[in-house]
């Protein structure tokens, strides 16, 4: 049956919708806090439609409920909130555009994917059964009988709906993007001569790095010029430029002797202590292993002292002091092959009837098959494999310890029952439970303190002149740009907090003291960008360098002289060079090296024994002779339009949503909030 908990394992939906209320409500009440000064701040525009705060934190608790994703760490905050993002963009620009375009789903097309008639994912991936890989249209009968009594279960089919109707919409205009696409017959013979044939030749050329800079004069007038003939090339995103400084917290001579010191007096008060498991778990850094270790799975010197019933350290090992001593001893066998069946924790009698059967020498994949509620191993026939004795936790150590092959035992754990067979169990050895303490090499208290005290002291100098307070406290300023919709500074770990402070910071402004990675951090703002284009000052280097190029080539252009490739070589001082298998394909010349305009001017020549026209390269001018082409018949023209065609369908498709998000004009200014 596909019950809500079903639903759930496979498809991520757990609505939790009074609860992301609650919580909405409770941040809601704390605007003044956190600066929300009474309203309800924007933190996008999708469209021309502002996003704000409040829509977008339930949109976020709505994804997270949905996904049954712990937002614990930055990588799976950063996957969330995307997901929010992408839905705000689904509901006020996919939607609208669908609607526009006259898409819809129909009732029979949503029956139809219900069905399984009509293939869709998003069911697909709720409802498919796991043993067979096939949809199971009796499990959407059952799950709806269930949503009649069960709210959470309509909520949960209704967000199912939601996403199955987004699937197709989108699907249909995909399919009419890619019926869009046509490729002409010039592009199919093109294609074929292209995929024939290969040229073989000779080159000669000069390198723009062989003329000096110094020789050539670019003007602020040129500059500007190109900046206003070319300035599409310089649309850029809006941004933030920050300084910061890092005040690195690491231990001192004197803190690693305190600790030194500290972890021998503990391991002298473990070596003395008969109470050890008591011991350990009062010890903060103490820690009792919850599974069992042969003498093989232990280094060599912690087989040495523990399996003599010494106790092993303190030693310092891996830039920690550990110790650690013996608390069990259970003689089992290394491995164990091992079938189950799992049951609900309420099938007590269940259980029990299955038990009284295989004793009796039922067949126990057929009853896992049948029973099992685990559906990973119940499609196998309860098959878990060979695992070693130290997989095994708590009851199940205790209960498998001395188990023999044959055996049949049952465990009770957690919300379920399982029923455990072994059909193998290897040779029993000693196996031993450890509870070990270790203290991590770290700075003291009293220097991070210190540590501490010097970036106060830095930050207060830095309102003068954040360079120079760097210089007096020895610390080296980094740079860093964050553009719209960055989380986090590259390069610098768990950074999340001083990215938040840059987005709601003011040019000049510096920030509190981050602890970062269990160091320092001071930011100072430097520069906001919020410009549709790059100014000219900020491209004028990429200008110059473009201007310099092009005046080189026009000077090796006048250089060139002669009607031979041999003395338009000789005329700049060049040699001519073979080259051999240049088709429109390739990727790299040997001798010019990576020069796409180069490629394409071989592969377009038609005429042998012909100088080409100057190329203007990447990295220099070439003029080259083809003495040879060679014709295969490796693609025909019926191919070639497959080929082609597909490629065209291929690319509309990848550029079609990109392309859709670009006219949007959407602002993420969500940096500043989350």
């Amino acid at each position: 049956m596909a019950s809500l908990n079903t639903l759930r394992t496979k498809f991520g939906i757990v609505l939790s919708i009074i609860i992301a209320l609650a919580l909405l409500a409770f941040i809601l009440s704390l605007k003044t806090e956190m600066g929300f000064s009474g309203n309800d701040p924007r933190v996008g525009v999708i469209d021309g439609e502002k996003i704000n705060y409040s829509e977008y934190y339930e949109t976020y608790e709505r994804v997270r409920s949905q996904s049954g994703t712990v937002d614990s760490d930055e990588q799976q905050s950063a996957m969330l909130a995307n997901a929010a993002w992408q839905q705000l963009f689904s509901k006020y620009v996919l939607d609208p555009g669908f609607e526009r375009l006259g898409l819809r789903v129909t009732e029979p097309e949503r029956m139809a994917m219900v069905s399984g008639e009509q293939p869709s994912q998003a069911f697909f991936n709720a409802f498919a059964d796991p043993r067979t890989g096939s949809y199971n249209v009796a499990a959407v009968s059952q799950f709806l009988a269930q949503a009649e009594t069960n709210s959470q279960a309509q909520a949960a089919w209704q967000a199912l709906n939601e996403q199955a109707r987004l699937e197709r919409l989108f699907q249909k205009y995909m399919g009419l993007v890619r019926g869009g696409t046509y490729v002409n017959a010039l592009e199919v013979a093109n294609g074929v001569a292209s995929a024939n044939n290969t040229f073989s030749g000779r080159w000669a050329g000069k390198k723009y790095a062989s003329m000096p800079d110094s020789l050539f004069t670019v003007s602020s007038s040129e500059m500007n010029e190109y900046y206003k003939s070319h300035k599409q090339m310089f649309k850029q995103q809006p941004s933030r430029t920050l300084s910061y400084v890092i005040f690195e917290v690491n231990p001192t001579d004197d803190d690693m002797l305190a600790l030194e010191k500290q972890a021998k007096e503990v391991g002298a008060q473990l070596a003395a202590s008969d109470e050890v498991r008591t011991f350990v778990r009062s010890n903060r850094n103490g820690r009792i292993a919850e599974n069992y270790v042969s003498a093989a799975q232990l280094t060599d010197d912690e087989a040495e002292a523990l399996t003599a019933g010494k106790q092993y350290g303190p030693v310092l090992k891996n830039n920690e002091w550990t110790m650690a001593r013996v608390l069990d001893v259970k003689t089992a066998p290394d491995s164990l092959g091992i079938k189950h069946i799992v049951l609900p924790y309420t099938e007590e009698s269940l259980a029990d009837s299955l038990m009284g059967v295989l004793r009796g020498g039922a067949d126990f994949a057929e009853l896992a098959s049948r029973y099992s509620v685990y559906d990973a191993t119940a499609a196998n026939g309860g098959e878990v494999g060979v695992l070693p004795f130290s997989a095994f936790t708590g009851e199940f150590a205790e209960a498998l310890a001395g188990a023999k092959s044959g055996d049949i035992v049952k465990i009770a754990s957690g919300d379920a029952i399982q029923i455990m067979q072994v059909y193998r169990a290897d040779k029993p050895s000693k196996h031993y439970q450890i509870a070990s303490i270790t203290y991590p090499v770290e700075a003291s208290t009293a220097t991070r303190t210190q540590v501490h005290n010097a970036a106060g002291t830095f930050s207060v100098n830095a309102k003068e002149s954040f360079a120079d307070a760097a210089t007096t406290a020895a610390v080296t300023p980094r740079v860093a740009t964050l553009v719209q919709g960055d989380r986090t500074i590259r390069g610098l770990e768990d950074s999340r907090e001083v990215a938040r402070w840059a987005y709601g910071a003011k040019v000049g402004d510096i920030s509190e003291i981050f602890t970062v990675d269990n160091d320092y951090v001071i930011a100072t703002l430097t520069a906001i960008d919020d410009d549709e284009y790059a100014s000219p000052e900020k491209v004028a280097s990429q200008i110059r360098m473009q201007l310099l190029r092009d005046k080189k080539y026009d000077a090796i252009v006048k250089e060139l002289s002669g009607s031979t490739l041999e003395e338009q070589a000789a005329s700049l001082g060049s040699e001519v060079a073979p080259f051999e298998n240049v088709g429109y394909a390739s990727f790299y010349i040997n001798g010019p090296g990576i020069e796409p305009r180069l490629v394409g001017a071989i592969a377009s020549t038609t005429e042998k024994g012909v100088v080409s026209a100057p190329v203007k390269g990447m990295s220099g001018v070439y003029v080259f002779v083809v003495d040879n082409i060679a014709t295969e018949e490796k693609q025909t023209a019926e191919g070639e339009k497959v080929r082609a065609q597909a490629v065209a369908e291929n690319m509309a498709q990848q550029m079609a949503l990109p392309a859709i998000q670009q006219m949007a004009e959407i602002q993420d200014l969500r940096g500043k909030y989350f």
